[in-house]
C-alpha cells in the first residue's frame, strides 16, 4: 500500500508536498502532482502539509477517489510519461502531461 494524490490537487498544485518528501517520490504533471507508488516509503510527511487534503493512504481513500490509485501508478507507465521509477523529482521529471482521467477532468469534477 502507498499514498495517493487525488482530485483535490487538480489545478491547485501547491507543491509543498514535493519540498518535504524525503525520497522525492512526488512528481509534477500538468494539472496535478502524482506519487510514484514503488518509490513511496509511506512516511506520511506529505499528508501533514497538503493544504487541500489531496493525499490519502490507499486503504483510507474515500470511495469516490478510488480510481486515483491507478491514476497515480499509470502516470509513470508508457501510456503517459514512460518514466517508470525515475528515482527522484528533478528538472528532467516534470511535464505538462497528465493521466487521461486528469486531463479530461472539468472544473466541476464531472
Amino acid at each position: 500500500m502507498t499514498y495517493v494524490i487525488v482530485e483535490a490537487c487538480i489545478d491547485i498544485k501547491d507543491g509543498v508536498c514535493t519540498e518535504v518528501c524525503p525520497v522525492d517520490c512526488i512528481y509534477e504533471g500538468g494539472r496535478m502532482f502524482y506519487i510514484q507508488p514503488d518509490e513511496c516509503i509511506n512516511c506520511a510527511i506529505c499528508v501533514s502539509v497538503c493544504p487541500v487534503d489531496a493525499i490519502w493512504y490507499e486503504d483510507d481513500l474515500p470511495p469516490h477517489s478510488a480510481d486515483f490509485v491507478a491514476v497515480n501508478a499509470e502516470f509513470f507507465n508508457n501510456a503517459v510519461t514512460g518514466w517508470g521509477e525515475p528515482g527522484g523529482l528533478g528538472p528532467d521529471f516534470r511535464t505538462e502531461q497528465d493521466h487521461p482521467v486528469v486531463a479530461a477532468w472539468d472544473a466541476n469534477g464531472d
